[in-house]
């Protein structure tokens, strides 16, 4: 067989049954072969941007290594973002892009960038492809370095004349990474250590990642929480792998998140720091974060420990694993529970909760809070949130509760506008009988909107519901609160007829129009009382839709701790 039809005949061995791929004249052949099974279905994004967003969704609701494709150079370059925010976010995905043929590699020719060497910085592993007979053992690497260990992105570059060559594969049937030895466990010894340390506390709060999230572990988590009754704050990353609505649930922390964990974080004695990276939206300045707890950090990643706060207690290991056995010893040995965790912790937990819930004031014009609210109503709380990035993706963290993982789909990491109406499509895609809403903003949403085109023609039923205040919204508010409120560029609507706080005046572009111009259903929100029977409307619809809902450019996302600071400078008015 060619090249290019052995990788088709990888993939299908490695289980993939779709993938989002852009052709070009260096990934012809690829396409070509393709055609040539139905095992796979290839869907057209309209931008590679948009298919790296949708393979990386797709992987982040099912667990899987999402796949996209792009040819040499431009193709290539445009799935750059897409494969930094997995990296990022540590999601498993494989990138498969056409090369120049290999004798042209190195000498400028049409269409040639050094993909390999321009994505080393933002990869797990990444090859260059210069003999056919290495593909299928290429190819079996890749997806298990993606999926295995602390997830990420792969990338496999392979020039045309590779793809062109007739060779007989040799399928192996073990595969051999020496070097490379992803899954740790903690040990026995340290985990009792934890147990120790949990004994002892009186103020103990469980920090959790996106790493619960990846490792399936988020029943083991509940166990070991509601067995040591530990108040539980996560990451955004983090966000489902406890039940929010659940009575120890501080929800996420952070710079947006609730004054109760961030709260809990200041004033705790043991911090269990489970599958998550002390990022600084996080931790803000962290020589203050947590400066009264002793530290435990699990992460499967060592390089993670004392990068950005030193830990007192750093374990290496699998979370699944860990919890597992912390449950496991904890009941044989018949260890304590935390002496005081279910009287004066929890009390002061509880009254954090209740003094400081996510609220805002009442307006006469619909509120973005309000729209993200009613659409966790009318779905029941159970509907996959997909976000672009902006104001809109903190208020469908704070006004959405997420009571299982892989619910909440957003660019955290690396905060890429624009990922959220294709994240949706591939999370349509990869659970086509769920309910998927992309919460967006009229940014956001901009920057990849050709996207409703692949939803039309491809019959994806994914929503956008775009909060529209014709502003950067996040950046204004920055503006208002850093700058004087001078405006640097954030206006994205007509400057001339912008209509005041309110926003009701002459509104650019016509997100209805362009909607049905894709031949994709859409509708305009502006009055408060419509808008409960538009979003059931939105939800109805069978197949993709567009609600345009028009809010106000005056509204900040609260509460808020400036870049840097720490609790003590948060801002919750």
């Amino acid at each position: 067989m060619k090249g290019a039809e052995c990788v088709a005949e990888c993939l299908i061995r490695e289980g993939v049954d779709v993938m989002f791929a852009y052709p070009g004249g260096a990934s012809l052949e690829l396409h070509q072969a393709f055609a040539h099974t139905d095992k796979i279905r290839v869907i057209l994004p309209r931008h590679e941007q948009g298919g790296g967003f949708a393979a990386n969704a797709y992987a982040r609701v099912t667990g899987k290594a999402g796949v996209c494709m792009a040819t040499s150079g431009p193709g290539a370059t445009n799935l750059v973002s897409a494969i930094a925010d997995a990296y990022m976010d540590s999601i498993p995905m494989v990138a498969i892009t056409g090369q120049v043929f290999s004798k042209y590699i190195g000498k400028s020719a049409f269409q040639e960038t050094d993909f390999y060497g321009m994505t080393l910085p933002i990869v797990k592993h990444s090859y260059l492809v210069m003999d056919v007979n290495d593909l299928p053992r290429i190819f079996r690497e890749a997806f298990h370095i993606a999926t295995s260990g602390r997830p990420g992105p792969v990338v496999i570059d392979i020039p045309k004349d590779v793809q062109q060559a007739k060779f007989t594969p040799a399928w192996p049937a073990v595969m051999q990474l020496h070097a490379y030895h992803p899954e740790k466990h903690a040990d026995d010894a340290q985990l009792l250590q934890v147990l120790e340390l949990v004994a002892e506390a009186k103020k103990p709060l469980l920090y959790v990642g996106g790493g619960a999230i990846s490792a399936e572990a988020s029943a083991d988590l509940r166990a070991f929480a509601e067995r040591n009754q530990i108040p539980v704050t996560t990451t955004l990353m983090g966000v489902g792998a406890f039940p929010e609505t659940h009575p120890l649930s501080l929800r996420w922390f952070g710079m947006h998140g609730t004054v109760a964990g961030n709260y809990a974080a200041d004033q705790c004695d043991l911090l269990l720091c489970f599958g998550a990276r002390f990022d600084d939206r996080v931790t803000g300045d962290t020589k203050a974060f947590a400066h009264r707890a002793k530290i435990v950090h699990l992460d499967i990643d060592a390089s993670e420990h004392n990068k950005n706060k030193r830990v007192h207690l750093p374990i290496v290991g699998g979370l699944k694993h860990a919890l597992t056995r912390l449950n496991a010893l904890q009941a044989e040995r018949k260890i304590a529970a935390p002496a005081a965790a279910t009287t004066e912790w929890l009390a002061q937990c509880a009254a954090w909760k209740k003094e400081f819930p996510f609220s805002f004031e009442p307006s006469p014009h619909i509120l973005p809070q309000e729209a993200i609210r009613t659409l966790y109503e009318l779905t029941k709380g159970e509907a996959i949130v997909v976000t672009g990035v902006g104001q809109h993706q903190m208020w469908a963290a704070q006004y959405y509760a997420f009571n299982a993982p892989r619910r909440f789909v957003s660019s955290l990491g690396l905060g890429a506008m624009g990922f959220g109406y294709p994240a949706a499509l591939g999370a349509k895609v990869a659970l086509p009988d769920q309910q998927v809403v992309d919460i967006d903003g009229d940014g956001s949403f901009l920057m990849n909107v050709q996207e409703l085109a692949t939803a039309a023609i491809e019959k994806i039923g994914a929503k956008a519901m775009i909060l529209n205040n014709q502003h950067l919204g996040m950046v204004v508010q920055w503006e208002d609160r850093f700058y004087n409120s001078v405006r640097g560029n954030t206006i994205l609507g007509d400057k001339t007829n912008i209509g005041g706080p309110d926003n009701i005046g002459g509104l650019y572009p016509d997100f209805v129009k362009i909607a049905e111009g894709f031949g994709v259903k859409g509708r305009r929100v502006i009055k408060k009382s419509e808008l409960r029977a538009a979003i059931q409307e939105m939800l109805d619809h069978d197949g993709p839709f567009v609600l345009d809902v028009v809010v106000p450019y005056s509204e900040h996302v609260l509460p808020m701790i400036p870049a840097g600071k720490t609790v003590k400078d948060m801002i919750i008015k």
